[in-house]
């Protein structure tokens, strides 16, 4: 069998012998839903083909193989995305009503597991990078301070790299952990690439996190909805994680999905390390030329580095953050004349910033794209430095976010600009990332309603779960 495509070589034995399906699904093999699809391998739980929520067999060994590569104990496949993986890790690792420790700025996927699992978040807020305005580093004694403030926390969440690439310090905040007797689990998902090879530190399995949850489609080559969820410390129970999989993780997985992810290990097994090689080497010569710009900025690129941003523990290079601070134009401009002019989708506007994100399969794309990022740099105007889009901190919890959802006879809707005081009933946030403004149960500073004005300003979308009303939002009457 072929080493590097394990499921798909099996796939493509399988429907090699012509047995007719009379069973799901509905194409039967036969109808390309579209033109491009690859339906032949979409087959569901044959003889042969395993089982991903009972795997003996096939799938067992591809998840295993995948284990290795990333050094974990136990690792399993998702295509539901990380959220999946998020949900179940939380749910194994914190009762339903319990504690737990959970930095603000991550996903709302964590909060939806807090909120499905009733439980009590206690937040460490990250301090705010005051040159990019982006969040920075969870500090390892916040972690140290929190879990003595609340012995009952029954594990602690954080996200490293964050959207923006910013790495936490994972190997001292899980011996903190650990030495309070608490799992560390944590959302990388932005960080399938760290810790596999030289040059690429900073991975969390190889911190000591009990919990690693990955989406190899954000950096690897690997299709959308693909991600990971590794078991690597005897604090979380596997039975219990594989357990909460078949609750979060559909019945019915998708064959070409979880052959994409057999074929992204395979193919790192085989020539990763000369991938990684040459994706580094691409990132320098972009670093190299990032030299030149004259009033965009590339965050930890072309002079700027680590040591001026106090706030960082470790940087991500594969994320290129570019700055519009200093410029005539505002970040969505940037986009649409990347996008327009230059033929480059970016990844992500917020506030004054665009994210673009790089892969080992860009290869001379990034130094076409250094030559945009250049071309444009010569075209802008320079302003003043404004203050950077305020991040608000957030509001003492009033109450948990299950308990604040789960109030309707007591929702009322108001403007945004009179919001500040009131509990709120619903989350907001900027998408992407996904990270809350404001949560369910959290009284509304003052400073939220400059940050939605400034923001929606700059042409960052932001998202309600509640009220579809523009600029309002419901509170706890």
């Amino acid at each position: 069998m072929n080493n590097e495509h394990l499921l798909q070589t099996l796939l493509e034995h399988y429907t090699a012998q012509k047995l007719y399906p009379m069973h799901m699904p509905g194409h039967k093999r036969r109808l390309a839903p579209a033109p491009g699809l690859p339906y032949r391998w979409d087959v569901t739980e044959l003889p042969g083909t395993d089982n991903l929520h009972d795997a003996h067999d096939i799938l067992e060994q591809a998840m295993q193989r995948t284990a290795n590569l990333w050094g974990a104990r136990r690792s399993w496949y998702l295509v539901n995305g990380s959220t999946c993986g998020i949900l179940a890790g939380v749910r194994a690792l914190a009762p339903l009503g319990s504690e737990v420790i959970a930095a603000r700025n991550c996903h709302k996927s964590v909060y939806h597991a807090i909120e499905l699992g009733a439980l009590t978040a206690h937040w460490v807020t990250p301090p705010i990078d005051s040159s990019f305005g982006v969040y920075g580093s969870v500090p390892p004694q916040d972690i140290a301070a929190a879990l003595e403030a609340h012995p009952a926390a029954r594990c602690v969440i954080l996200t490293s790299p964050t959207y923006e690439g910013v790495i936490s310090d994972i190997a001292m905040i899980a011996r903190i952990c650990h030495d309070h007797n608490v799992p560390l689990l944590v959302d990388e998902a932005h960080g399938a690439h760290l810790g596999l090879y030289p040059g690429w530190e900073g991975g969390a399995l190889a911190g000591g996190a009990d919990v690693v949850v990955h989406s190899p489609h954000k950096t690897l080559p690997s299709m959308t909805q693909t991600a990971l969820l590794h078991w690597n410390g005897d604090l979380a129970d596997p039975d219990e994680l594989a357990r909460q999989l078949e609750v979060f993780e559909t019945s019915s997985p998708s064959y070409p999905l979880l052959a994409s992810l057999d074929g992204c290990t395979g193919l790192l097994q085989g020539r990763g390390r000369e991938l990684f090689a040459a994706w580094a080497e691409w990132l320098n010569r972009f670093d190299r030329r990032a030299f030149d710009l004259r009033h965009l900025r590339v965050l930890c690129y072309g002079g700027d580095n680590c040591h001026n941003h106090p706030k960082f523990y470790r940087h991500d290079r594969s994320k290129l953050l570019i700055s519009t601070r200093q410029t005539d134009w505002t970040a969505p401009q940037l986009a649409t004349a990347l996008r327009e002019q230059c033929k480059f989708e970016t990844e992500m506007t917020c506030g004054e910033n665009v994210l673009a994100m790089s892969s080992p399969c860009d290869g001379a794309a990034l130094d076409h794209f250094a030559s945009a990022l250049l071309a444009l740099d010569r075209t802008v105007g320079i302003r003043p430095a404004a203050d950077i889009v305020p991040l608000p901190q957030p509001g003492p919890a009033r109450c948990t976010i299950a308990e604040a959802l789960h109030q309707r006879d007591k929702f009322k809707v108001v403007p945004l600009n009179e919001a500040a005081g009131c509990v709120a009933a619903e989350y907001v946030w900027a998408y992407p990332p996904g990270v809350p403004l404001v949560a369910p149960g959290e009284q509304i500073p003052l400073a939220f309603t400059r940050a939605c004005t400034d923001l929606g300003y700059i042409g960052t979308t932001l998202h309600h779960t509640g009220t579809k009303t523009p600029n309002t939002m419901r509170v706890l009457g």
